[in-house]
């Protein structure tokens, strides 16, 4: 595939097949880290039962691995600036590597701050890959038609997290665990033993993971995708604008911090929330398939909303997803039994298109520092390490029902940002 400088006219149809090309390429990363990343709803439960954790202490997961995203989102922008967004890439597919083998170790000790470690890792590699692939979707192509495509290409994200809840129950998720109280009455050494007996489920599946995630790296280090100068500032002179000046843009941050964190705040309680008696009153093996429902709806959603945002403004189509969103956890906190469960599952589905439409708002009329936008929003999914603490803590005080009083509020925040945010005003 060779190397295709791109400009601001219309195609010609040697760049537009290579642009589908550099897409299903990209489209690959989208899958892997979205697979990668929902496991995480599978950890929760389990690590919750091996070691004993508070609903804070358990959100500490998604807290580790979501903090990579601010430590890491603006040094990978300005990898970005000095490589390019495809070495890029290659650099995040390496590290995800690398944090899916520490895995390893981490459950042979059964150590919690070990997985912590191991899981920043993983995220560290997720954010340069975030950093880089968003932007590049968006940018290959029309600008008009950059919010369909970065549906589409979330589409096959969303693919990966519908399996990987499934595939991690089945493979993580022990079928009988012991109860808290027979764990309490263990002494420290089969304790201990117990824990490495039941941490050691993970080993598998992390280890294909690393393996195939190095491999990855290795195959797209050799495949030539286009190069976007347009949207790089390797190169420029003269005075750099900074993106704090775009008022779309950083409300468009704000709005990605919420939405990731009311996302993965849903997500993280789902299984625990279906246990619940007067919820589903189920396993949390029969729970994590429930939890792919969730996934499975914002991957249908995405390719829905991939159609739809042909035809419809992005504005429009994110504001409606808003509100509906804030509706259905409305209902689902004031009612029980499967209208509580579907009503949650459900949000899932409107979810679907409001990442990749916040995110092509966010970075429009951004030119050269697309990249820098980019990090800088890539940065605001903290909120998913900050947002499901704070209902974890939420959780333990009024109880995990009521608790998505604050995923609720993110919704009613990100309609905000819909109707009057996401548009351009100028530098401000």
């Amino acid at each position: 595939m060779a190397n295709v400088s791109v400009t601001s006219g219309t195609p010609t149809s040697g760049t537009a097949s290579t642009h589908t090309g550099a897409l299903a390429v990209v489209t690959s990363l989208f899958f892997m880290w979205g697979f990668v990343t929902v496991l995480n709803d599978i950890l929760v439960p389990h690590l919750k039962a091996i070691f004993d954790l508070s609903y804070a202490k358990v959100m500490l997961i998604q807290f580790a691995f979501f903090s990579a995203y601010f430590i890491f989102s603006l040094p990978s922008a300005k990898l970005i600036d000095w490589v390019g967004y495809k070495r890029t890439m290659v650099v995040g597919l390496m590290t995800m590597g690398v944090g899916a083998l520490l895995f390893l170790p981490a459950a042979t000790a059964a150590s919690y701050v070990l997985f912590l470690c191991a899981l920043m890792v993983l995220a560290a590699g997720i954010t340069a890959l975030q950093v880089a692939a968003n932007p590049y979707v968006a940018v290959l192509g029309p600008e008009k038609t950059g919010s369909s495509r970065l549906n589409l290409t979330q589409a096959f994200n969303s693919l990966g997290t519908t399996i990987g809840p499934y595939l991690g129950g089945l493979l993580i998720l022990t079928a009988n665990p012991k109860g808290l109280d027979e764990l309490r009455q263990m002494a420290p050494a089969a304790l201990q033993a117990y824990r490495v007996q039941e941490a050691s489920s993970v080993k598998l599946p992390y280890l294909i993971i690393g393996l195939a995630l190095i491999l990855l790296g290795i195959v797209i280090s050799f495949i030539k995708l286009p190069s976007m100068p347009q949207a790089e500032r390797r190169g420029e002179s003269g005075p750099k604008t900074s993106v704090w000046k775009y008022r779309h843009l950083v409300l468009g941050t704000v709005a990605i911090f919420v939405y990731v964190g009311g996302e993965v705040s849903i997500g993280s309680f789902l299984i625990n929330y279906f246990t619940q008696k007067n919820i589903g009153n189920i396993s949390e093996v029969t729970a994590a398939g429930f939890v792919a429902y969730y996934w499975g709806g914002a991957m249908v959603g995405r390719f829905i909303g991939s159609a739809i945002l042909q035809k419809i403004e992005t504005r429009i189509v994110l504001g409606i997803a808003a509100a509906a969103a804030c509706l259905l956890v409305c209902t689902s906190m004031l009612t029980t039994g499967h209208v509580a469960m579907w009503s949650i599952i459900l949000v899932g589905f409107f979810n679907s298109v409001m990442f990749p439409s916040i995110f092509t708002l966010g970075i429009s009329k951004l030119g050269p520092l697309t990249g820098d936008g980019s990090g800088l929003l890539v940065m605001a999914i903290v909120g998913g390490a900050i947002i499901p603490v704070m209902q974890g803590a939420l959780a333990d005080r009024i109880g995990i029902h009521h608790a998505f009083i604050l995923p609720a509020l993110c919704y009613v925040y990100i309609f905000y940002y819909a109707l009057r945010g996401s548009r351009p005003v100028g530098v401000a």
